[in-house]
């Protein structure tokens, strides 16, 4: 009996030997990790660029969204965290540069950076998604209507009377509030309400705050009745959408490259409008709706 058991137990174990020893020889699947800001966009925007990946080449895609705010998912690309996000050229240049807002037109903003991501940090941009993610200065729309308010620098007369909201990002952005409300001297009753990015509309719906700093392709502010002012003295610089990546991940994919070209203007901002609309208003599925998205444009 002590033989028959002890047998068994040896067989377990050469068993369980050759399991492991065949588990550490096992070839991993090449992968990729895509990852995305604290907001909804940006989870679509990434879940794009995973869904067509994974289709046109043999690279299995990680995904990490809603990581945080832009340097913080900057510092995830250069640690080699992430191998591939969509940064906005502006933010990318205010923010990351820390190079000061102006009026350069798109190709001269997306070269300027292009330029010192390559230089400086060894990462490449491809080619812009098509659309163009520019902050959006939102208020009400019945205050619209009342104060006959259109453009950015008819808030003057109204601003010591109002208080505004916005994300911490920006409250500290040299693209932010400060420059701002001084390129369009403005002067609130009280300094911004600074909260995250989600709350941005439901505060201004329920008067706690009367403007606000939101994105001009977030899906609610046609849903909610909102507006969003122009920028008539053009404080903002282009914020086109385009994918950052690693040229460490484009010399271990060479697919990859072609495949991230593929996506080259296929998305336009009344598109990035509907697919949050579809997400953020009717609470649909991230992916389910990328993927029908991008059955519309065979991709």
């Amino acid at each position: 009996m002590r033989r028959t058991l002890f047998r068994f137990l040896y067989l377990l174990y050469i068993l369980n030997l050759l399991y492991f020893t065949s588990s550490c020889h096992k070839p991993t699947q090449p992968h990729l990790t895509i990852g995305s800001k604290f907001f909804t966009e940006q989870v679509i925007v990434a879940e794009l660029l995973a869904q067509h990946i994974e289709s046109r080449t043999n690279i299995h895609v990680d995904r990490k969204t809603n990581l945080g705010g832009t340097l913080l998912v900057h510092k995830a690309l250069l640690s080699g965290d992430l191998d591939l996000y969509v940064e906005y050229t502006g933010t990318a240049l205010t923010a990351v540069l820390n190079e000061s807002p102006n009026s350069d037109n798109s190709t001269t903003i997306y070269n300027r950076v292009k330029q010192q991501y390559s230089q400086r940090f060894n990462l490449d941009l491809t080619e812009p998604l098509g659309f163009e993610n520019t902050f959006a200065m939102v208020i009400r729309g019945e205050d619209a209507q009342r104060l006959h308010l259109r453009n950015m620098s008819d808030l003057a007369p109204i601003a010591p009377k109002w208080r505004a909201g916005v994300g911490y990002e920006f409250l500290e952005r040299p693209d932010g509030f400060p420059g701002w409300s001084t390129h369009y001297a403005l002067h609130f009753a009280a300094p911004p309400n600074v909260m995250d990015l989600g709350l941005l509309y439901r505060a201004l719906l329920d008067h706690q705050v009367d403007i606000v700093a939101g994105n001009s392709t977030d899906g609610l502010i046609d849903s909610l009745h909102l507006v969003a002012l122009e920028d008539d003295r053009h404080y903002f610089p282009p914020y086109d959408a385009v994918p950052i990546v690693r040229r460490a991940a484009l010399e271990k994919f060479p697919q990859l490259r072609q495949a991230l070209a593929d996506l080259s203007g296929k998305l336009t901002a009344a598109e990035m409008r509907r697919l949050n609309s579809q997400v953020d208003a009717d609470q649909r599925d991230v992916a389910t709706v990328v993927r029908a998205f991008r059955g519309t444009k065979n991709l």
